[in-house]
């Protein structure tokens, strides 16, 4: 979701394996980051082909969110006034993104940042309650007070540093899933050239593809594919991954562009329909994003809020539960060094 930089390929490494809201259903894209997004819970379109751990919603929008198991001692505190809610870490998230945000059989939310948002909790003391909350606007989402904090496969850019602080915490590179076979001969980001192709909103997998925000007369397939005299790609844009996925799908598209847990996990789910093709592009860091009070974020030290987190973080890397936690998922390669 999530991408920035220039694209350079590496081997691609297979990952495999990679909340709930209180609010009413809504079916209006947000406005990006004008203003604060309600909180959603997204009802998805009914495939028979997904995933079943990506298509499933909280049966209800009152059911109690999954809590965190309370470390004896808490090896930092957030304070009490900061927290949008007593007593609780509220994390914003944007489900489905499989393996890293999902929901499972009973509508509980699952994967790598349920895993680890829950664990940082419980070092700080409070329960943890999970926000599905749509991606294009979730920065809005948490400076507005509507969360704690973001743990949603955000990569670390310049643009989202102007705006919010992020603690890096895990690494991940864009991937191309297409149809099994591979219909379009698509086997790099070349070949995006003149092709349709889906993408979520707000993502910089959508910035590359059109050569926006970042990427904006630096690089991305715009570019690339006015200097080998080709079009560029046709975007089709959505506001949840998961949709994207559904125009490969049902083949209104040649290549679905996400990153590259989730493109493991889909393939890996299904490897009779979809395959990934070519290499993973420019891995990146991805960062747990927090408020830090400022007009602008850039080089701004850590809120209380941040510390705290941060502190509960560094303890889960020293002793090991943060590896074990992406150890379970099959994503131990994308650990933060």
């Amino acid at each position: 979701m999530k991408k920035y930089g220039l694209f350079s390929t590496i081997v691609l490494v297979a990952m495999l394996a990679s909340a709930c809201t209180p609010a009413a259903t809504v079916t209006s894209v947000p406005p990006a980051a004008t203003s604060v997004p309600s909180i959603v819970s997204t009802v998805l379109p009914t495939a028979t082909a997904l995933p079943p751990a990506a298509t499933k919603v909280p049966p209800t929008a009152t059911q109690a969110p999954p809590t965190a198991t309370v470390a004896p001692t808490a090896v930092a505190q957030a304070p009490a006034d900061k927290l949008a809610q007593k007593g609780r870490l509220l994390i914003c998230s944007d489900i489905p993104y499989p393996p890293q945000e999902f929901y499972d059989e009973q509508g509980n939310p699952q994967g790598v940042d349920m895993d680890l948002g829950t664990e940082i909790a419980g070092r700080l003391g409070l329960k943890v309650q999970f926000v599905n909350s749509v991606f294009e606007s979730i920065i809005a989402a948490v400076n507005g007070g509507k969360c704690d904090i973001i743990m949603s496969a955000m990569n670390i850019t310049a643009t989202r540093q102007k705006q919010v602080s992020m603690i890096p915490y895990f690494q991940a590179g864009q991937a191309l899933v297409v149809l099994k076979g591979n219909p379009k001969n698509i086997n790099g980001p070349i070949d995006l050239c003149g092709q349709p192709v889906a993408v979520e909103s707000g993502t910089t997998n959508a910035d590359w593809l059109q050569s926006a925000g970042d990427y904006k007369g630096k690089g991305g397939m715009v570019i690339e594919c006015q200097k080998a005299n080709k079009k560029p790609p046709v975007v089709t844009i959505s506001q949840k991954d998961s949709d994207s996925f559904q125009q490969l799908q049902s083949g209104k598209v040649a290549a679905y562009a996400t990153d590259s847990p989730v493109a493991g996990y889909y393939t890996a789910q299904h490897s009779d329909q979809f395959q990934q093709a070519g290499q993973v592009i420019d891995p990146i860091l991805e960062g747990i994003v927090v408020p830090c009070g400022k007009e602008d974020c850039t080089g701004a030290p850590l809120s209380d809020v941040g510390k705290a987190v941060e502190t509960a973080f560094k303890s889960m890397v020293a002793d090991g539960a943060y590896l074990k936690i992406l150890t379970k998922w099959g994503l131990a390669s994308s650990a933060v060094k």
